[in-house]
């Protein structure tokens, strides 16, 4: 358990740099781990539940998360970067902050389950509202877990906070199950929906030994809470942004391209989101450390993209080559399309990676005020973009996302660096050598598998999985060795190898100590 103040109320932490980075690199580690936990427990859900419910079940209760997602992120995008990015940070400043997010998350709890009416009018379906006033108590439970658990990522207890979401990820679903056998229908998903929230809330409280004080004048309570308010402007305009596609797709094609279309998107989106979901939840808290020295924080960034872009654009191009294939192979030949659909999103995926990593950049160095400007400016050009693919219909709209972020990547990182002078110049001479090597190995071992017709024409499933080893084993081959001759050695390749090391237990312990003055501090291999 975290002991965040001493008894002088203060939060300082301490680490050399070699320290630093074997947490950094742990803690990405272990928040990849149990997001990898978190997708196999939600997979069984979505198996065991399929069976248990109707798609009406599901259907009714998407309509209401749409909405209810978006004000159970009040707090935790916003507040949680304040108090993780605040160099000083004491008791009862924690305290203010706690009061006053509980308070928005009474009111917006409030105000949801008043709306729940206007909802079921909309979607003309009467028991929406009564899945809204139920799933109204989700954001009043998500709102008691924000301070604690930026308290614990303030702290860099990686390992608890990933635990504590695995384990309420896992009462979820078994909550969800245990109402569907008995035959509870669509409340089944509620409930699970409701104790998600709540059992995280629960562990973080366990995790992290805290009281919060009462309510006081302290100085910084309205900067901080300028901050929260402008990291979740970016939030809420990203949300708006994100869901823009789903909406004209829908609107403009109907239910069946939506369908193909979001199953494209989802498998392009997952592995963008299991690598740098784990990098940005641990990149803020490190980054934030070294906002007052700016040459460590520019190295620690530039280093952070030439490993996105060395696995990002080989995974990018890869998939590219193997992507109709993989859809056959998992989903069958029903989803086709979705497979045609992909193969428009995958050249995008590298640049993705990249670009998800401008937010980052901001909150460490707190300038919340610059991400939300760059949120409106990615809506109006993506929305402008989106617009005009319609014309080409769903795969249209899939290479306007791609387009958007090749577009967008260089000047978001540049415009997310200019206050920590990372310029242009630099941004591009990490990346441009990953970005080069992507297309010219591609586009090598394509023509290679298809001077093998036996295998480029083999029918059936079979013949899909043959392909995707042929081209995933040829690709990697040439990717390597298109990066070592760019690179003109072993350098990229030596760096990775580096950095898996600091993943792996050392031979014996270390020194390094991250020490919370006047408090309890974990010692760190």
């Amino acid at each position: 358990m975290l002991k965040p103040f001493d008894e002088h109320g203060m939060f300082r932490m301490a680490a050399d740099d070699g320290g630093l980075r074997r947490v950094a690199v742990r803690g990405v580690a272990v928040t990849a781990l149990s997001q990898s936990l978190g997708f196999a427990i939600q997979l069984i859900a979505t198996v065991v539940l399929a069976r248990l419910l109707t798609p009406s079940d599901f259907g009714l209760v998407a309509m209401v998360t749409t909405f209810s997602l978006l004000l159970m992120n009040a707090g935790f995008n916003g507040f949680t970067e304040a108090i993780v990015q605040r160099e000083q940070l004491d008791h009862r400043l924690a305290s203010n902050l706690f009061w006053i997010n509980l308070a928005l998350g009474v009111a917006l709890t409030a105000t949801f389950a008043s709306a729940g009416s206007l909802l079921a009018r909309f979607y003309g379906d009467a028991r929406v509202a009564s899945v809204a006033l139920a799933m109204s108590a989700a954001i009043l439970f998500s709102s008691m877990s924000v301070v604690p658990l930026a308290l614990l990522k303030r702290g860099l207890q990686f390992s608890r906070v990933s635990a504590n979401d695995v384990i309420a990820r896992a009462l979820s679903v078994a909550v969800s199950i245990a109402f569907a056998v008995r035959a509870f229908g669509y409340w089944a998903l509620v409930a699970g929906a409701v104790a998600l929230p709540l059992a995280t809330a629960i562990g973080a409280w366990v995790r992290c030994r805290w009281v919060p004080g009462l309510p006081a004048r302290v100085s910084g309570t309205k900067g901080m809470v300028r901050f929260a308010m402008n990291t979740y402007g970016h939030f809420a305009t990203n949300y708006c942004t994100r869901n823009l596609d789903n909406l004209l797709v829908a609107w403009f094609f109907g239910a069946q391209s939506l369908g193909f279309y979001k199953k494209a998107y989802d498998l392009c989106v997952l592995p963008v989101a299991q690598l740098a979901d784990p990098l940005n939840a641990v990149a803020v808290p490190v980054l934030s450390r070294l906002a007052g020295d700016p040459e460590r924080h520019r190295r620690y960034v530039l280093r952070a993209l030439t490993t996105l872009a060395f696995v990002g654009m080989g995974l990018s191009a890869c998939l590219s080559l193997v992507g109709r294939d993989l859809m056959l192979v998992l989903l069958g030949p029903q989803w086709q399309e979705s497979g045609r659909i992909f193969s428009f999103f995958a050249p995008g995926i590298g640049a993705m990676l990249l670009y998800l990593t401008y937010g980052c950049i901001h909150l460490s160095i707190g300038r919340a005020d610059r991400l939300f400007r760059w949120a409106v400016i990615e809506l109006a050009v993506l929305g402008s973009l989106f617009v005009a693919g319609l014309h080409w219909g769903p795969v249209g709209v899939a290479t306007a996302w791609v387009v958007a972020c090749w577009v967008l990547t260089i000047p978001a990182l540049w415009y997310a660096g200019k206050p920590a002078n990372l310029g242009m110049a630099a941004i591009v001479a990490a990346l441009w050598k990953y970005a080069a090597a992507a297309p010219l190995a591609v586009s090598a071992a394509a023509a290679i598998v298809h001077r093998v017709p036996e295998l480029a024409a083999a029918p059936g499933w079979t013949g899909a999985a043959n392909r995707i080893a042929a081209h995933s084993l040829v690709f990697g081959a040439l990717y390597l060795a298109a990066v070592i001759a760019f690179h003109g050695g072993w350098a990229p390749l030596a760096d990775t190898a580096s950095l898996v090391r600091h993943l792996l237990p050392a031979r014996r312990p270390q020194c390094t100590t991250l020490t919370l003055v006047g408090g309890v501090g974990p010692a760190v291999e």
